[in-house]
C-alpha cells in the first residue's frame, strides 16, 4: 500500500511548499483513527456542532460570526480496499443565529492506514483533505489539511492522537502552516459503550507557534454509543486560551445506508 501513501502525502507536501495556512475549519470534530469501512460499500457520518456560547463580531467584512450557529455536515465515504478510503464532505451546512441556512462548500480526502499484524494493537496512517469553503466561512476560499494519525487500543482503553497541518491554498492572508495536535482517550464500559476525553489544542504557526495562550484550545467530555447498526459520537466542549468558541456541542452520526 506503498501507492496509497503515497498519494496522500505527496500532493500534499507539494502544495505545503507553495501556500500557507488556513484556521482549521470547525465542521468535522473529531480524532481520526484507524476505521474504514468495508471495501466497496458507501458510508456516510453526519456532522453536527453547535456553538451557545461563541464569538459574536465577525473578524473581517461579510464573515458569518461562531455564536449560535449550527453546522451540518455529511461526510460520504468509499473504501477503495482494507488500507484506503476515499470522502467527500458534501455539503458543507450552515444555520446562523438568525436561522439563515446555507450550503457553504465541498471537501474530499483521502485516508491511508497501515496494515496491521495479527496481534497488534497499535495503529498509524495518514488523512489528506482538500476544499473549497464560502467567503463568510473563511476569507481564503481554498485551504487544505494533512493528518498524521497514531493510536493504540489496550484491553478497554483507546488512546490515539493526530498532528493536522492546516494551510490556505488561495487566498489574500495566506501565512505559514499552522499546527494542532488532536487527542482522544476513552475507556469502555461495554461493548457498545465508551466514555473519554478529546482534545483540540493549536500549535499556531511561524512566529507564534507554540506561545498556546495565543491559540484555540478546545476540550470535551465524550461519549461513543452504538445503537444497532447506528453509531453515535456525542460531546460538549469547552475553550479557552484564545478560543473562537466557549462551549460547543458536537456529534458525529454513522448512518447505516449499506
Amino acid at each position: 500500500m506503498r501507492g496509497a501513501l503515497c498519494a496522500v502525502l505527496w500532493p500534499a507536501a507539494a502544495m505545503m511548499l507553495a501556500a500557507g495556512p488556513a484556521r482549521a475549519a470547525d465542521e468535522e470534530i473529531q480524532v481520526y483513527m484507524d476505521e474504514i469501512g468495508p471495501p466497496g460499500a458507501l458510508g456516510v457520518d453526519v456532522h453536527l456542532n453547535y456553538v451557545p456560547d461563541g464569538r459574536a463580531d465577525p473578524e473581517f467584512p461579510g464573515e458569518q460570526a461562531s455564536e449560535g450557529r449550527t453546522r451540518i455536515t455529511p461526510e460520504w465515504s468509499y473504501a477503495l480496499d482494507p488500507d484506503t478510503e476515499l470522502g467527500l464532505y458534501l455539503p458543507l451546512m450552515t444555520v446562523d443565529r438568525d436561522g439563515r441556512f446555507e450550503a457553504g462548500g465541498v471537501k474530499g480526502r483521502i485516508k491511508w492506514v497501515a496494515p496491521r499484524s495479527p496481534g497488534q494493537d497499535w495503529f498509524w496512517g495518514a488523512n489528506f483533505e482538500i476544499g473549497r469553503v464560502a467567503h463568510d466561512l473563511d476569507i481564503n476560499p481554498w485551504n487544505a489539511e494533512l493528518k498524521a494519525i497514531l493510536g493504540v487500543r489496550k484491553g478497554r482503553w483507546t488512546l490515539a492522537g493526530n498532528l493536522n497541518m492546516d494551510w490556505a491554498v488561495s487566498g489574500p492572508e495566506r501565512g505559514p502552516v499552522q499546527f494542532q495536535i488532536a487527542t482522544k482517550a476513552a475507556y469502555r464500559l461495554d461493548d457498545r459503550t465508551e466514555i473519554g476525553v478529546e482534545s483540540y489544542n493549536g500549535l499556531g504557526g511561524g512566529s507564534s507557534f507554540f506561545k498556546l495562550s495565543r491559540q484555540d484550545q478546545q476540550t470535551y467530555l465524550a461519549i461513543d454509543r452504538s445503537l444497532g447498526p447506528w453509531d453515535l459520537n456525542l460531546g460538549v466542549g469547552r475553550g479557552y486560551g484564545q478560543p473562537e468558541d466557549q462551549w460547543i456541542l458536537k456529534a458525529v452520526v454513522g448512518v447505516p445506508i449499506s
